[in-house]
């Protein structure tokens, strides 16, 4: 029985740690498995999330590649780098200082080619189609002479107006405001004495290319300077006989041409108050007279039926027949060409090298009178934009008209009418071509051959409309 029992005893221990042995191989087992199976799916999942960051976010991992090499790169490498990319800096920047320098060289031939062909006379701008009919709400009527106004100037940097009139008034005017900046009145006969100032009707006047002197011209034979931003009174120019007909300064110079009713030309240094020298030819008394940047003069010769110009420093003179009637207004375009108007209606375009005009265009303004007695409205002024196919002119047809002169100034073809009521006595174009000014009276100004009661005496600021060159 002990012993039995002992056995018994005996084999149950080894049943025991077999069982325990066995459960034990199977738990290992079993966690071996649960192991590798966590493995696997902790690849997967790494898989899964290093391949959605692969699709995503490319750049990042290219950032750590760059990061690396350079990371790994010696110190001679990098140098070699920064070297390389300082090189391509300097490249970029000399190309395009290079191309900055090929526009100024352009910009600055295409000026000097404008400098010359201005030089010559052969600089036509073709401006004239751009320019828009104005609406006659955006004029602007200034009103301060009490009497006609005869002519006007515009300063150089279009900042202020000149006008004088039948009432031997001058005015300077603000562009901007329209408001008077200074008067300088008119005074009665008799008084020359003891007036500063015009004491006969006015008749022209003209602005230094600077703006320094102011001329203006009487019928008293008197030429007076003036200090072009205080208008106080400088100088008298005396030696004509018969009232002065028209003044000019030449182009950046205070050289200073004076015509007159005695059919002479004189020439004065303004600087020095000085005369220069008288020139002869007219054979009636001149009407107007302009000039440029040559030492030379264009003028009217009215009822001989002449235009003339004049080369001072060879002392020779040009004589040109085209119109039929009194020539009474002349403008200079170029230094090679003009366009005159007379009273028989018609407009005239002219080269300085042909004996008659290039192009005539008769009774621009129309006509007036009765049936079977019309005559034709006169030239009374006329304006050019300088440089450019732009020509106006006036009458007292209650209209303005635009012009545009044809290639070689062969032609002319009307652009559009701007309606002012009155004689226009004077027209000048701003030297930016941004708006047209016109001297307005109920009268001639060289007389009182009719009288328009409706007119108001004054000068008309027209703005000028441009379209884009590109439309």
């Amino acid at each position: 029985m002990s012993s039995f029992f002992i056995k018994k005893k005996g084999n149950t221990k080894v049943s025991r740690t077999d069982e325990e042995s066995g459960r034990k191989r199977k738990g290992d087992g079993d966690a071996k498995i649960k192991g590798t199976l966590r493995k696997l799916k902790s690849r997967r999942l790494n898989e899964e999330i290093s391949s959605d960051s692969e699709t995503e976010s490319p750049q990042v991992s290219k950032k750590k590649d760059v990061e690396e090499e350079r990371f790994d790169e010696t110190a001679q490498e990098k140098k070699l780098r920064l070297a390389k990319l300082y090189l391509d800096q300097l490249r970029e920047e000399e190309e395009k200082a290079a191309e900055d320098k090929s526009y100024e060289a352009a910009v600055i031939a295409g000026r000097l080619q404008e400098e010359v062909l201005e030089q010559k006379g052969k600089l036509q701008r073709f401006v004239a189609r751009n320019y828009l009919v104005p609406d006659p709400v955006d004029f602007r009527l200034l009103r301060g002479h009490k009497l006609p106004v005869t002519c006007l100037v515009i300063s150089p940097d279009d900042k202020f107006i000149f006008s004088a009139s039948k009432d031997c008034s001058i005015i300077k005017w603000d562009v901007m405001s329209g408001q008077k900046l200074h008067t300088v009145p008119g005074g009665r006969k008799g008084t020359e004495d003891r007036h500063v100032g015009h004491t006969a009707h006015i008749l022209c006047m003209a602005i230094s290319s600077d703006g320094k002197y102011l001329a203006t011209g009487d019928m008293n034979k008197l030429i007076m300077i003036w200090d072009g931003a205080t208008c106080k009174h400088l100088q008298k120019l005396t030696g004509h006989r018969d009232a002065i007909s028209g003044l000019s300064f030449r182009k950046g110079t205070h050289d200073l041409y004076s015509a007159s009713k005695d059919r002479a030309i004189k020439v004065w240094n303004v600087d020095e108050n000085a005369y220069v020298e008288t020139l002869f030819g007219h054979q009636d008394a001149i009407t107007g007279l302009d000039s440029l940047g040559r030492e030379r003069c264009v003028t009217a010769g009215g009822r001989d039926g002449t235009v003339r110009v004049w080369k001072i420093a060879e002392e020779s003179q040009l004589v040109f027949h085209g119109h039929e009637g009194s020539i009474d207004c002349i403008q200079l375009i170029n230094e090679e060409h003009m366009i005159t108007g007379a009273d028989d209606g018609s407009l005239a375009l002219w080269s300085v090298n042909k004996k008659k005009p290039l192009c005539t265009v008769k009774q621009v303004h129309g006509v007036h009178g009765d049936s079977g007695l019309e005559q034709p409205h006169w030239i009374c002024a006329v304006a050019a934009l300088h440089n450019t196919d732009l020509v106006a002119s006036g009458s007292h047809d209650s209209q303005v008209r635009l012009w545009q002169c044809g290639d070689g100034y062969r032609n002319l073809q009307a652009l559009f009418s701007i309606p002012v009521e009155g004689f226009v006595n004077s027209l000048k174009f701003s030297n930016s071509g941004n708006f047209l000014v016109a001297g307005v009276g109920q009268e001639h100004r060289l007389g009182r051959w009719w009288r328009i009661k409706e007119a108001k005496n004054g000068i008309y600021i027209i703005p000028l409309k441009k379209q884009d060159s590109g439309k």
